[in-house]
């Protein structure tokens, strides 16, 4: 029994850990924060703000059109397969912005990294659901976010000499290939999802897959649980209007509609604009970006602590629900009733405790329970248009943020985010099923209607 654990463990641990050097990686290519002003001067672009917007925002466009044809890319190469497709334009990105001479080079660049960014996520949830044991995937699927943290704090670290050091913004890209190369080549060595496997129709591989994760003497009852739900077979497609009507549509609208709140909460555009409120209280953009980083990193840990104890839906509860409290404090240390140090202790405590509370639940738990939610059918599928709806709001908050601040006044647009953060606890009190100590199939089951 103990080896069986341990083999379990050393499995999925091994596969998570190499989701972290992806994640790394992507993050790493995203070192447009400290190195955009640096790369404007060099390309020749500096001052025109369209063009600065559109540097960021491209990237944004290809993680859209990944994570689109994520799902069918995912179900026809494997998830294996897949890890390894994602990384491969993260490379071709990282390079051709590292060497690029024009913006329409780096905006080249961008795309293709973009296009892994989309691609990674969807696959990264996927695969930690299906190898990982019933009890600790909760934990184990909280890792990506603390590797989505360490990438953040690594791709800002990297990014400090960019403003002293001529042409430094060439290392940072080159640097983040590293990571998306050793991913590649480990993945050549991991275990296949067996779910996958199975639903192919390749019953004999998914139980040898099932005897590296799992042991031998846990292979019928998971080969048996997996055959109560999924019938392998191969010739059993998906049509993509199936995500949208019928017995497949709550789980869709449910996985959507959490992501939709999670973007709409305002969190990215405190992440993006974090060093804006920091400078106007003389606090240095640097010193501001390490504490935000600091304290998502204890976040994300203390979550995945959590994750498999408290469970999904009550760490999103208390999530969003102190999101709701932090966003209101930013809203008086915003208004014309606080002044001087008062205000600074309202705005910058406020978005500190902001930062924290979504890495306890908001932030690690939705990719998660939308692998564990959506039906082995459509998993890979529907997880690609949740993500694209995902990318989407992401896209349209960091555009608008800035228009709707100027217009607005930070304390209506901060009251609007506590509003939809408000939104969210209602709506996770009464949509989100709790999964935590549940076979996939036991929540499948627990969430769909007899066909």
């Amino acid at each position: 029994m103990a080896r069986t654990l341990e083999t379990h463990h050393g499995g999925a641990l091994c596969h998570i850990y190499l989701w972290q050097l992806f994640l790394r990686s992507y993050l790493a290519s995203i070192l447009l924060n400290e190195t955009l002003e640096s790369i404007s001067l060099d390309l020749g672009f500096s001052g025109n703000t369209l063009a600065e917007g559109l540097v960021v925002s491209t990237c944004l466009g290809g993680a859209f059109i990944g994570s689109l044809f994520s799902g069918w890319i995912v179900d026809g190469i494997g998830r294996r397969r897949a890890f390894q497709l994602c990384a491969l334009p993260m490379i071709i990105g990282a390079s051709m912005s590292a060497t690029t001479k024009s913006m329409w080079g780096m905006l080249l660049g961008r795309l293709f990294v973009g296009t892994g960014m989309g691609l990674g996520p969807p696959v990264a949830a996927l695969y930690v659901a299906e190898v990982s044991p019933t009890f600790v995937r909760g934990t184990f699927g909280s890792f990506t976010q603390i590797a989505t943290c360490l990438g953040l704090m690594g791709a800002l670290f990297i990014g400090f000499p960019a403003k002293e050091t001529v042409g430094w913004w060439r290392i940072c890209f080159w640097v983040s290939t590293v990571p998306a190369a050793v991913l590649a080549v480990c993945m050549e060595f991991c275990a296949e999802s067996p779910h996958w496997l199975f639903k192919r129709g390749r019953g004999i591989e998914a139980e040898a897959e099932f005897e590296k994760l799992l042991g031998g003497p846990h292979v019928k009852s998971a080969m048996a649980e997996l055959s109560r739900t999924d019938r392998g077979d191969e010739a059993d497609t998906v049509k993509f209007s199936e995500l949208f009507y019928g017995r497949y549509f709550k789980v869709v609208f449910i996985g959507s509609t959490l992501y939709a709140l999670q973007q709409l909460s305002g969190i990215n555009a405190i992440f993006y604009f974090s060093s804006t409120v920091f400078k106007s209280f003389s606090v240095p953009s640097d010193l501001a970006n390490i504490c935000v980083g600091i304290i998502n990193l204890l976040g994300s840990l203390i979550a995945t602590i959590l994750m498999d104890k408290l469970g999904r839906k009550a760490l999103l509860l208390g999530s969003f629900s102190g999101m709701v409290v932090s966003m209101g404090l930013q809203v008086i240390g915003a208004s014309s009733f606080t002044s001087g140090s008062a205000a600074l202790y309202l705005s910058i405590g406020g978005m500190l405790l902001f930062v924290f509370m979504f890495a306890l639940g908001a932030g690690p738990v939705p990719g998660l329970l939308l692998s564990e939610i959506l039906p082995g059918r459509i998993r890979a599928k529907a997880m690609a248009v949740c993500m694209a709806v995902h990318w989407v709001i992401n896209f349209f908050v960091g555009l608008l943020f800035l228009p709707l601040l100027d217009q607005l006044g930070a304390e209506i647009l901060y009251s609007i985010f506590a509003a939809f953060c408000l939104v969210a606890v209602f709506f996770v009190k009464s949509s989100i099923l709790e999964t935590k100590g549940k076979s996939l199939q036991e929540i499948e089951i627990a969430l769909l209607p007899s066909e």
